[in-house]
């Protein structure tokens, strides 16, 4: 079977283009210590890792516009009180503390961009393909992203589509503001059933990076995947 002509690529945000600068367990402990509660990095990075999956999807389809960000903040806010524990979460201080971590992630200098990262997006660029991210994130993504030099022709964020990532609505969004149909869109990311499942699901291609390096059979960075975006 021959594979449709791939016009658009779109990736995945955190973990495909971009990593906090510093270990989120770090973050968190510093922050919260400035705010009279105590953490312990490594345990605190396990408790985010555990609250962000047990989290229900970021995405409100039914939220007006304007309530977006009041929504993403409560969610927001729901797993850094798991993850700081109850203790945390009923101090005087954890509001401030919140408000804190949420302002410290929205700027760019909180995230890196991984080096790989601008000659592929110039390489693709150079063929004439579409460049898009969709990302299971909130309203900050497209500041992020701008302050670290990606440009894209969509940025397509799970709050924005009322739909995260694995669901078919966000990657039909995604092509449709691309401008092009699911099957000539090829999606990157590093996350086997949100990313490739995903995308392949909804109708369009899909390419696992594998950063971590365990999957021998994906590429561990974008360069390596370039060959099979044509």
């Amino acid at each position: 079977m021959i594979r449709p002509v791939i016009r658009a690529v779109t990736f995945d945000a955190a973990g495909t283009l971009i990593a906090p600068r510093e270990p989120v367990g770090a973050t968190y402990a510093r922050i919260a210590a400035a705010h009279g509660i105590a953490a312990d990095a490594a345990t605190t990075a396990a408790a985010f890792r555990r609250a962000f999956a047990a989290a229900p999807p970021l995405a409100f389809p039914d939220a007006a516009p304007s309530d977006l960000a009041r929504h993403e903040r409560r969610w927001w806010r729901a797993v850094v009180a798991d993850t700081l524990g109850p203790a945390a979460a009923a101090e005087p201080s954890f509001d401030a503390c919140f408000d804190a971590l949420f302002a410290h992630y929205a700027s760019a200098a909180a995230w890196t961009l991984f080096a790989d990262v601008p000659p592929t997006l110039r390489a693709l660029r150079d063929r004439g393909l579409r460049i898009g991210i969709v990302s299971n994130f909130d309203g900050r993504l497209p500041g992020i992203l701008d302050g670290l030099g990606v440009g894209a022709d969509a940025v397509v964020w799970s709050t924005r589509a009322g739909a995260a990532k694995p669901a078919r609505a966000i990657f039909a969004l995604a092509a449709s503001t691309l401008g092009v149909p699911l099957a000539e869109l090829c999606h990157v990311g590093d996350d086997l059933v949100a990313d490739v499942r995903g995308a392949e699901a909804a109708g369009a291609q899909a390419i696992h990076l594998d950063r971590t390096g365990a999957r021998p059979e994906s590429p561990t960075t974008l360069v390596a995947l370039s060959d099979r975006l044509r």
